[in-house]
């Protein structure tokens, strides 16, 4: 009796597999041509509050159809499901921007960072929300880490030179234009920057 109920388990889980991977993929063909409602339509008819993966998709395709006051719980409840997720979190931040509530894109950059401290697209990000506030000291602790990670980096490369630059370290901020120039020839910032050195 006992193999006969494991035997109709594993048929009925292969089933239901089969059946929401045959959603996921009609929802991707129905994101491509721009039919997001559709396509959020089709998870909701299968929608499994435990489901990371259904949670994370719906919370992407709410996103992207301009409503993303309901796109965050279903990025929070995935956080709440995986608590060691980026990408949840990276995709909290596309609807919670959209919303002007940097608190909180705020907030999941520093729990990503918490996670994963050598994140470069957060670190990277938190610099510039520093430079921004124009406090050139935090932005350049983030930029190094970006240019450590990526020396070669055409962005994280340029931030830093203007984020020493606005600090007076003329010396660091002309060997990064340089370098920047490397990467990018004749780019307009880095010879601006070297422009002002002289």
């Amino acid at each position: 009796m006992a193999i006969c109920l494991i035997i109709v388990s594993a048929v009925l889980f292969a089933q239901d597999a089969t059946s929401l991977q045959e959603v996921f993929k009609k929802t991707y063909e129905l994101e491509y041509s721009g039919e997001y409602s559709n396509a959020i339509s089709l998870l909701k008819e299968v929608y499994n509050e435990e489901s990371y993966e259904i949670n994370l998709r719906l919370g992407w395709l709410t996103y992207l159809s301009g409503n993303f006051t309901e796109a965050i719980p279903y990025y929070q409840k995935s956080i709440q499901l995986k608590p060691l997720s980026v990408e949840a979190r990276l995709g909290l931040v596309y609807p919670a921007s959209s919303l002007g509530n940097w608190t909180q894109v705020e907030t999941m950059y520093k729990e990503i960072l918490k996670i994963d401290p050598q994140n470069s697209l957060v670190n990277y990000r938190m610099g510039l929300i520093n430079y921004g506030r124009e406090d050139f000291n935090t932005a350049a602790q983030y930029f190094q880490k970006v240019i450590n990670l990526y020396p070669f980096d055409y962005d994280g490369t340029i931030m830093m030179a203007w984020t020493n630059f606005k600090l007076e370290k003329q010396r660091e901020a002309k060997v990064l234009f340089q370098k920047a120039l490397l990467i990018n020839p004749g780019d307009e910032s880095a010879l601006e920057g070297l422009e002002l050195i002289k």
